[in-house]
Parts: structure tokens; C-alpha cells; sequence
């Protein structure tokens, strides 16, 4: 039984070590990275899934690599928010364009273009996702992905009138300038997201931390297909909940024998 236990003590660190560090799909690949350490987490498959350990306020980033040789798009959600927008999470938002080979980190919630706001492990009711009424997606990562239209190219048209420019012009700027703009939760459905997120807070989400510098620039990309060509998705909790879940195994604790136990030396029976 000893012998069995060792076994099973030893078997956990070669799993680990035998775990993949990043979910490699067919045209791309995502790891989730420890800020402090530039370390990937080991990824646990289990039933199908993907699922990796967070600590309460360990700062992590989302790592993407473009496999094919064309460019890619990547829509990127935390917790069922869109890390570009703050919007909650659709295939058909705003991405991230990656070259051919490139592989992106992706450190935060997009504020500017020039800055993010860390991502880091926390419980669910200090998540991004709980604070703004949304903390029912808590606990899961996904990128969904789109190949590129081939460019067309067409002779330049002729100029149109002025009259026609000038209309042309009004009108694109209208169709500008009536984009819905985000629309908060009303506050009945924040109390009862809220309400909600402390029944959840034994799970892990993803915080709003400190501002951090990330460049950016705007491209064009006209996707092939209205639904993503691949979506990658991974899971996150804490070590108790993976292990309580039985996706991670449970280690038994092995207690060395002692070679003086007892005290005094009682009657035999």
C-alpha cells in the first residue's frame, strides 16, 4: 500500500510534465502565461476540455500564435467579455490581426492604444465580467478564429460629381454616427448578477488590475466566412476546484513511518 501511495505521489509531477502548455489547435495556438514568471500553465485535459490552475492575484497574459501562412484574426473573450471592447463576447467583434507566424501576448483588457488593464486571477465577485453584471461566464478563455478574404482588385473608378461626392460624404458620415454605443445593465439586473456572483465566489474570473503599456495600430481584414474557420477555448479555476471536480488528480499525503511513535510504554491487553 506504501509502495502504491509512493507511486501515485511520483505519478502527479510526470503528469505535469507531460501536460501541454498551450492548446494548439489547427491555425493557431493559445497559452495562458504567468506575468511574473513568462512561464506558460500547464494545461489539463480532461473530458474533452482544457483547463488550466489560477491563483488569486496572479497577473496573467493570453499568448497566440498564427500557425498558417496568412494572416489571422483573433477575437479574444475573458469571462465572456470581449478584451477589445469590454462588450460581452461575440465571434463577429473587433480582434486581433496576427502576420503569418506571429505570436501576440496579450497582457490586458484593451483601454487605449497604447495601454491595457492587467488581466489577474481573482475570486468571481472582483472579476471584470461580476463588476459590470456579467459574472455568469466567469472561469473560461476563448479565441475565435478567422482566415482572410484574398484582396480583389478592381480598376479605380472614375471621380463622381461633386453634388454626388458631397451626398456620398453625408451619408457615410450618418451611417458613422448612428453606431450604437454600449448600453449599461439596468441596476435590477446588476443587483441579481451580484447577487449571483457571491453564490459563485468560491470560482476563480479575471480582474481589471493596473494600466500597462501595449501598442497598437487599426488594419483592415475582411474575414473569409461569417463564423470563425476555429475556436480555441480553455477553462480556469483554482486548484481546490479542479481537484475537488476530479479533473486534476488528488495527491494522498504519505506519512513516513516514526521510529519512536509512542510515550511511555502501557500494559499489553
Amino acid at each position: 500500500m506504501i509502495m502504491k501511495r509512493t507511486v501515485l505521489r511520483l505519478l502527479l509531477p510526470l503528469l505535469a510534465a507531460l501536460a501541454p502548455q498551450a492548446f494548439a489547435g489547427q491555425l493557431a495556438s493559445l497559452a495562458i502565461v504567468d506575468q511574473q514568471t513568462g512561464e506558460p500553465l500547464q494545461i489539463w485535459r480532461h473530458g474533452g476540455h482544457n483547463y488550466v490552475v489560477g491563483q488569486p492575484g496572479q497577473r496573467y497574459a493570453l499568448r497566440v500564435t498564427n500557425k498558417t501562412g496568412a494572416r489571422l484574426l483573433s477575437v479574444m473573450a475573458v469571462d465572456g467579455v470581449n478584451v477589445i471592447t469590454g462588450a460581452t463576447a461575440s465571434p463577429a467583434q473587433s480582434g486581433y490581426v496576427l502576420e503569418s507566424g506571429q505570436q501576440e501576448t496579450i497582457a490586458g483588457w484593451r483601454k487605449n492604444m497604447h495601454e491595457v488593464a492587467a488581466f489577474y486571477f481573482t475570486n468571481v465577485s472582483d472579476s471584470y465580467a461580476a463588476r459590470t453584471g456579467r459574472a455568469h461566464q466567469a472561469g473560461v478563455i476563448g479565441a475565435a478564429l478567422y482566415l482572410e478574404t484574398p484582396p480583389v482588385h478592381y480598376d479605380a473608378p472614375m471621380a463622381p460629381p461633386m453634388a454626388e461626392a458631397q451626398s456620398s460624404a453625408r451619408d457615410a458620415g450618418a451611417a458613422h454616427g448612428t453606431a450604437a454605443a454600449p448600453v449599461s445593465a439596468p441596476r435590477a439586473v446588476a443587483r441579481e448578477e451580484g447577487a449571483r456572483s457571491r453564490r459563485y465566489d468560491s470560482k476563480l474570473g479575471t480582474g481589471h488590475g493596473e494600466r500597462l503599456g501595449s501598442a497598437s495600430s487599426m488594419t483592415e481584414f475582411r474575414r473569409a466566412s461569417t463564423r470563425p474557420s476555429e475556436t480555441l477555448v480553455v477553462y480556469y479555476d483554482s486548484l481546490a476546484n479542479l481537484r475537488a471536480r476530479g479533473i486534476i488528480p488528488r495527491v494522498p499525503v504519505v506519512r513516513r513511518p516514526a521510529p519512536f511513535p509512542g510515550g511511555f510504554v502501557p500494559d499489553p491487553s
